[in-house]
């Protein structure tokens, strides 16, 4: 088992109540989580990604190589210039504009999220950042491959974001993220794998309050 898997593992219950049985993710995949609820997500989620592309260009800046720099550059121009765009979309068919968009408030459950991942981005080292990004990579990921066969009708904004996170392109990056913390972890001493664990499981946690917020929103 790699160290990412041992990580995750450590974590399995709350993993699965965050990425298989949450009602929001479950409500997703069938094609009834309802719009209001939707939409607050989409929207919250946006404005986590201004500030996960901030701890993602910070990776970066603190990678041990080149490739691995160039790695993080790729999903800091995904994000911003691709997944971006997709929420926007996404928040136009809900009737939210741009201006309407980028003057969301975050919700305290965003807060907490991305000032825990700029934190470890400001702070922490290059392993420290992977940890912490890995479970969001990760989970939706496997949320993707999981709702894929669910009964959400094709062409409805339900099955747009499952699309969405079920690419091979996306896929790619979990298997490259993952890798690139086990190789960190392989270099690491015990005390900073034991710091990586806890920032996965924070991470793990972060991921469960974001969607409750989404699910008490309706």
């Amino acid at each position: 088992m790699s160290f990412s898997e041992q990580m995750r593992d450590a974590v399995r219950g709350e993993w699965d109540r965050a990425h298989v049985d949450h009602p929001t993710v479950r409500g997703i995949g069938d094609g009834t989580l309802s719009p209001e609820r939707f939409r607050y997500y989409m929207a919250q989620d946006y404005l986590f990604l201004i500030d996960y592309c901030r701890v993602v260009a910070l990776a970066a800046a603190k990678s041990p190589d080149l490739e691995s720099m160039g790695r993080w550059a790729a999903l800091l121009h995904e994000t911003l210039n691709s997944e971006m765009e997709l929420h926007r979309s996404f928040c136009a068919d809900f009737g939210i504009s741009a201006e309407e968009l980028e003057a969301t408030a975050p919700s305290p459950a965003t807060l907490a999220y991305t000032g825990h991942l700029l934190r470890v981005a400001n702070e922490g080292t290059i392993a420290e950042i992977a940890a912490a990004l890995l479970p969001c990579q990760w989970g939706y990921d496997e949320i993707g491959r999981e709702l894929v066969s669910g009964a959400a009708t094709e062409g409805s904004l339900h099955r747009r974001w499952i699309t969405g996170y079920n690419a091979p392109e996306y896929r790619a990056v979990t298997v490259w993220l993952k890798d690139f913390v086990d190789k960190l972890a392989a270099d690491a001493d015990d005390e900073m794998r034991d710091r990586m664990q806890e920032l996965f499981a924070e991470g793990v946690r972060q991921e469960f309050a974001f969607w409750q917020a989404a699910w008490q929103a309706g």
